[in-house]
């Protein structure tokens, strides 16, 4: 079955001007009525790193998830975030950014991957503890601009190390849209094929040209699990080209129902979110 993570938090946290809360709630509440396997609504982090997100805990108190199939995550980037999130039993998942890039680390989260990984541990066992899931990010996982050391045997050891700590979803990231077809294929055919207990994931960014072929070459390694943002809203800011931005879902809609998978949305309400998308992102 496939799973689609529609990811508002990552569409909105790079946006200059604040979107107000209330509108955020609306695209939110708009958003669940669609059947996105998990929403990724909001962040847990200091509000001085990611401004955009400082009003998570209010837009989570305006949601109305009583008739919503979708499950909530929300990113954190250190133990305390994760402690605040943890208050909230609305949320079912919380995402944790681990690079396999030492200084898209340090840019992100202000650790080295050390560090991150001993954060990691503790907020690992605290989901345990309140009854959530872990799902860690591995951002830089196809290569990175920084010219540091990368090749598929590093995100293999980066893995096992989250496989020793439990964690049981790992969403491979693209973080600067680097990644080819046959690199996205290989990465996934082969972690799969090693660690058939992790679910994993792919947060890709992509001009929209190329996202079909990209969810086509997952598709093919095993993956089952695909992060996007209506219209491709969001990305890096880290990334050259301005164009690079998140897979956008209705591309990844209508490849996947070509390829003959059922995703169980309701067109309709994807139909009306897509017109709020022109009004949550454009500054008035």
């Amino acid at each position: 079955m496939i799973k689609l993570i529609e990811c508002p938090r990552d569409a909105m946290q790079g946006i200059p001007h604040f979107i107000d809360t209330a509108i955020k709630a609306a695209y939110i509440n708009q958003l669940s009525e669609v059947g996105f396997d998990t929403i990724d609504f909001g962040s847990f982090v200091n509000p001085k790193a990611v401004p955009q997100m400082k009003d998570t805990e209010e837009v989570l108190s305006l949601l109305d998830l009583h008739h919503s199939k979708s499950k909530l995550l929300a990113i954190v980037a250190n133990l305390r975030g994760a402690e605040d999130a943890g208050h909230f039993p609305e949320i079912d998942y919380l995402g944790f950014p681990l690079s396999i890039s030492e200084t898209f680390q340090q840019r992100n989260t202000n650790k080295s991957i050390s560090e991150a990984f001993n954060e990691l541990e503790e907020i690992q066992n605290l989901c345990e503890v309140k009854g959530k899931i872990l799902v860690t990010y591995l951002s830089m996982g196809f290569g990175n601009p920084y010219g540091e050391e990368y090749s598929p045997e590093m995100v293999l050891n980066f893995v096992e190390r989250l496989d020793q700590l439990g964690v049981k979803i790992i969403s491979l990231s693209d973080t600067i849209g680097v990644a080819n077809p046959a690199l996205i294929t290989e990465l996934f055919e082969t972690q799969i094929q090693a660690f058939p207990n992790i679910e994993f994931g792919a947060h890709l960014h992509s001009t929209r040209e190329t996202i079909g072929e990209k969810v086509l070459a997952g598709l093919k390694g095993g993956c089952t699990r695909f992060d996007g943002a209506l219209n491709g809203y969001g990305g890096c800011p880290m990334a050259k080209d301005d164009l690079v931005g998140n897979m956008a879902t209705e591309v990844m809609v209508e490849t996947l129902e070509k390829a003959g998978h059922d995703l169980k949305l309701n067109k309709r309400e994807l139909k009306e979110a897509m017109k709020l998308t022109q009004f949550v992102f454009t500054e008035v």
